[in-house]
């Protein structure tokens, strides 16, 4: 059985969270928290926290411990959400428009014994 975790509104931009996401996916829990762990990335915190949710829910929902289970990251996807629209003055009076972009992420966590 898989597991669900979704974070919504996430304050960064997707192309940055997807550079992180990428290198965690179809990987080993344990293996991707420690990358994660490990990264320099600031995008890399939202998404540990969110796998340690993933297999929070796993556990929850199946009774068992995730140590028992071969868990891995299944599908981690990212999509663009809403963007904060703020102007900034240029040169000659002209107002500049910043986009602050924000994302939101799902995470899927399966075990492989019920892949088949």
């Amino acid at each position: 059985m898989e597991a669900v975790a979704i974070l919504r509104n996430c304050p960064s931009s997707p192309r940055k969270m997807r550079v992180v996401a990428d290198t965690v996916r179809g990987e080993q829990v344990g293996k991707a928290l420690n990358i994660l762990r490990f990264s320099k990335k600031h995008a890399s915190r939202d998404l540990e926290k969110l796998l340690t949710s993933a297999i929070a829910n796993w556990e929850s929902k199946n009774e068992s411990r995730a140590e028992d289970a071969d868990l891995f990251v299944k599908i981690i996807k990212v999509d663009g959400a809403g963007m904060i629209k703020r102007f900034r003055p240029a040169p000659f009076g002209r107002p500049h428009r910043i986009r602050k972009r924000s994302n939101h992420i799902t995470i899927i966590v399966d075990s492989k014994t019920s892949q088949g």
